[in-house]
């Protein structure tokens, strides 16, 4: 059965509710995941002199889904 988008929204704003209800501590707790990240937690620290060297080293090292891509128009 699939839900009409008022449904959907309505379970949403539920689901908001009742984590507004829920103790700060809790929310902090179990509100973030750990994701691994391929090469960016592959290396203990890095370190660039420049933005640029930055940017040209994740345009040539990490996968184009983590978002590490220069612009274009």
């Amino acid at each position: 059965m699939r839900l009409t988008d008022t449904e959907a929204d309505e379970q949403w704003r539920d689901q908001c509710r009742r984590q507004m209800d829920r103790p700060m501590a809790w929310r902090l707790r179990y509100g973030f995941n750990y994701v691994y990240k391929p090469v960016l937690d592959d290396a203990p620290w890095r370190s660039f002199g420049t933005m640029a060297e930055y940017r040209r080293w994740c345009a040539e090292n990490l996968p184009e889904y983590l978002g590490f891509r220069p612009a274009t128009r």
